[in-house]
């Protein structure tokens, strides 16, 4: 019989980074804000943690993110000018941001690497286990990965972190789980964790995307997690230490996923989700995949 454990209530968004791929649009915009079509990449983010129930959202923020905190705030001139315009649409897709979800900041200082963001979150997630969403992954709505992480975790206890196949050749850009199947298809034990390794020592093409659902014992391991790859405390180093020792956090378990996945990280990537997101949509679709087919097919001619 599977146990029961606590329902997790909070998750935890890193946004301290400085976007330096993407210099120099982020030299005084964070990279969180860049659009998605017409959303900013963060607000998808926060969308799929309250789709998954998660409704109380801490945001690690550092220098120069303050228009993260704008966005989800209310902006009474805006919302009072659209009124008066009569644009109830648009005054909709304003208050949307504000209505989300219940929403909490709290700023890295230092940018130590995504074990110290995590750790910034201890004194507002307290002894609750805790999902973390990282703003460079974006998941589409249609494929409820943080759901089922959330059910995993509800049935086995610990941690769970979120995992995809990549080809051999492109490990090294992620973090790699070791890992041993169980009775569930989609869900794998989690033996060991490296970051980013050569692919000749990798010990699967499972890479690790940027979903997690953490026992708050990790808090006690990041204190004590010396800086690893890069000068950095790694998220992967701490959890490494729980997949070695049960009896401290429970077990480590993986989600392998297999649905529609959009990485904003990257400058290609990310006009790939742009192109791929704007060709979905009821409103905008039709009229782009005619001009995108038109345009590819001129393209293919000059070439």
């Amino acid at each position: 019989m599977t146990q029961s454990h606590p329902r997790i209530s909070k998750a935890v968004i890193p946004a301290a980074g400085l976007g330096t791929r993407f210099l120099p649009a982020t030299k005084a915009t964070p990279k969180e804000m860049l659009p998605v079509v017409d959303k900013p990449a963060i607000q998808y983010v926060v969308e799929e943690a309250v789709s998954a129930g998660l409704d109380d959202v801490l945001m690690i923020t550092g220098r120069n993110k303050r228009p993260l905190e704008d966005h989800f705030d209310r902006n009474y001139e805006l919302e009072s000018a659209l009124e008066k315009k009569g644009d109830a649409e648009r005054l909709a897709k304003v208050q949307e941001s504000s209505d989300l979800a219940t929403m909490h900041y709290v700023r890295q200082g230092d940018p130590r690497g995504l074990g110290h963001a995590v750790l910034c979150a201890a004194p507002h997630v307290g002894q609750e286990p805790f999902a973390v969403l990282l703003g460079d992954d974006l998941i589409d709505p249609r494929d409820p990965l943080l759901q089922r992480m959330i059910t995993v975790q509800e049935q086995h206890g610990g941690s769970v972190i979120a995992l995809m196949e990549v080809a051999p050749e492109q490990i090294h850009l992620y973090g790699c789980a070791a890992v041993e199947a169980t009775a569930d298809g989609d869900v794998v034990r989690v033996t060991g964790l490296v970051e980013k390794p050569d692919p000749a020592d990798a010990p699967s093409n499972y890479a690790i995307i940027g979903r997690y659902v953490l026992d708050p014992h990790i808090f006690d391991i990041l204190r004590k997690t010396e800086p690893g790859r890069g000068g950095e405390i790694q998220l992967t180093d701490a959890l490494q230490q729980l997949a070695d020792d049960e009896k401290v956090g429970g077990p480590v378990h993986g989600v392998v996923f297999k649905g529609r996945r959009y990485d904003t990280g990257d400058r290609g990537d990310y006009l790939r989700a742009i192109v791929r997101l704007a060709c979905e949509r009821e409103d905008l679709g039709p009229d782009f995949r005619t001009w995108l087919r038109s345009y590819v097919a001129e393209e293919m001619q000059q070439s």
